[in-house]
């Protein structure tokens, strides 16, 4: 992938050498990470999926709860199975009813395992969607920008393995950053630290 990457890079310099044998070539750049953490959309949707999370949270732990009620349950049913204070009758009845309430656990176990999963994977997705979208749009203000100044080419000042120097001259981050977050609905004084992917908490 990094050799793909190199050779991209080498061809595309070869290209500008060439064009700057004719045209003056303009080289920006941008610094994708900082305007994608700063965009004020990013901000919005990271809080979107914060809550979602939390809601997550909660349901798996009303069902955790529910489990540890659940496994009580059991443990007094076998204490019970085994109480020589009470009948065999009502031993049996005790231990058969164990034997459901273990089969229950079980299940609810499971329940939870693959709900967890579901989850994980619904937050990852709406994730990855969400990052494209934004992407998408902080491209398309690159693209505005890049236009309106004339420049020839724009590089990703945050892409560090490849380029071994990017001069600040020609950053556009701060232009294209006001840009996007021209009257933004909301503060947008601190970044966003990203989205997040991940419940972050374990199934019982």
């Amino acid at each position: 992938m990094k050799n793909l990457r190199y050779t991209i890079i080498a061809a595309l310099i070869l290209a500008l050498a060439t064009v700057s044998a004719t045209a003056q070539t303009k080289v920006g750049s941008v610094d994708m990470k900082k305007l994608f953490n700063g965009y004020w959309k990013t901000k919005q949707a990271q809080t979107a999926l914060e809550n979602r999370k939390t809601e997550l949270r909660k349901e798996i732990k009303d069902m955790a709860d529910g489990l540890d009620k659940a496994q009580a349950a059991y443990k007094t049913l076998l204490d019970q199975a085994n109480d020589q204070a009470i009948s065999q009758d009502e031993r049996d009845k005790r231990k058969a009813a164990a034997g459901d309430k273990a089969k229950e656990i079980n299940t609810s176990k499971a329940a939870i395992e693959q709900f967890q999963r579901q989850a994980e994977a619904q937050l990852a997705d709406q994730s990855q969607r969400m990052s494209g979208n934004l992407v998408g749009e902080i491209q398309k203000a690159v693209n505005d920008k890049a236009k309106a100044g004339n420049y020839s080419l724009v590089v990703n000042a945050a892409a560090n393995e490849s380029f071994v120097y990017v001069s600040p001259d020609n950053d556009l981050t701060t232009a294209v950053l006001g840009q996007l977050n021209a009257g933004a609905p909301i503060d947008v004084s601190t970044p966003s630290t990203g989205l997040p992917l991940t419940i972050s908490t374990n199934a019982p």
